[in-house]
């Protein structure tokens, strides 16, 4: 099915000045990259993505966003209803400032001389944008994975600024496990002697590092038994012919995955994002996330995807079950799927009417 999105579609960047991050340091002259679609006089909803997603959540006919089966005219987020708009984080590679880009002081990329930021400093670029774009309250804010982290951040950083969050796919902090996956990825990068401590230049990027990064991520983004059922074990050729074949078909899709990845995203940028993603967890400096989830004003509506190995039901349900009884507004969803975590990508007829029904009576 074609997906039909709004006429009204904007691109570009926003200039927000300078950036305080967490660290103390200062992001000098920040851009952040953003789509725009619907009218302008409808309710906004922020769309946050996910560790390599980009701001184009609907995209275009010819190009259609990670998200347009769940956002387009008549759609779950109805943009006939609502205005969406969604912003490459700060760290990204997709026109936001982050490694690739320009150093003010040295008029060369940043590389890994750009600092670390965190969720925190994703929000608030965010905020500072929005308020460029002339857009000073939403009517959701809502996304998955690294999405959903800045959804929580979102609740808790602007408790006011919005109508109700809508969190996918995450849990109130990174628990150890998904830290330690995010480590593995990051050695492939840091050992790839083509990675340079960073200093590579566009005709000699540390694709092999990269590639296994992302196949990496694949094995944990899908459940096993979907993996199973999927490729059972067919063979595309002979198997103990070579240590470097690529003898099965589920060998052939993560290779296919991983060179995918290494033609349109930057490897410091997926370093500085997953980083990001480690420093995670709502309570931190703030007494535990129990005690910062009492900072939530707007009804929160959390979805889980069963299988999901690195943002356990257990530990994202705790959170709702918390909300509610401290008197706060919360909801829970568990989503059956094979896909595991990348379940907030696909299955859209499993849990997309829920949050229209949500969007419909706030």
């Amino acid at each position: 099915m074609k997906v039909k999105v709004a006429l009204s579609r904007d691109t570009g960047t926003v200039s927000i000045g300078d950036l305080q991050l967490e660290s103390g340091k200062t992001l000098r002259n920040v851009e952040l990259a953003f789509e725009r679609v619907g009218s302008i006089d409808n309710p906004a909803i922020l769309v946050c993505h996910a560790l390599t997603g980009t701001q184009n959540a609907v995209g275009s006919d010819e190009d259609p966003g990670y998200w347009a089966k769940l956002i387009h005219p008549g759609g779950y987020i109805d943009l006939e209803k609502f205005q969406v708009i969604s912003f490459n984080v700060i760290g990204g590679c997709n026109g936001s400032t982050g490694p690739l880009s320009e150093s003010p002081e040295t008029g060369e990329p940043y590389q890994t001389s750009f600092p670390f930021v965190t969720i925190r400093d994703m929000v608030n670029a965010q905020k500072l944008a929005l308020e460029q774009l002339g857009i000073h309250h939403l009517k959701a804010v809502v996304g998955g994975s690294l999405g959903g982290m800045q959804v929580l951040e979102w609740g808790i950083c602007y408790p006011n600024a919005m109508d109700s969050l809508f969190p996918l796919a995450v849990t109130p902090y990174l628990n150890d496990y998904a830290i330690a996956f995010n480590n593995i990825a990051r050695l492939a990068i840091l050992q790839d002697p083509k990675w340079n401590n960073g200093h590579y230049s566009k005709d000699s990027i540390p694709e092999h590092g990269l590639s296994l990064a992302r196949m990496i991520g694949m094995i944990t983004y899908r459940s096993g038994d979907l993996f199973n059922e999927r490729f059972g074990r067919e063979q595309r050729g002979p198997v103990g012919v070579s240590h470097e074949e690529i003898a099965y078909e589920i060998e052939s899709y993560l290779d296919y995955q991983g060179k995918k990845l290494t033609k349109r995203f930057d490897a410091n940028s997926y370093l500085y994002l997953l980083k990001a993603m480690d420093t995670h967890d709502i309570g931190r400096e703030r007494g535990g996330w129990m005690e910062a989830a009492e900072n939530f004003q707007a009804p929160l509506y959390a979805f889980s995807y069963s299988g999901d190995l690195l943002f356990p039901t257990k530990e994202f349900k705790q959170l709702t079950d918390y909300l509610q009884n401290i008197g706060k507004a919360s909801s829970f969803e568990e989503i059956e799927t094979q896909f595991g975590h990348d379940g907030f990508l696909v299955e859209f007829e499993k849990w997309g009417h829920l949050i229209q029904e949500k969007l419909d009576h706030l």
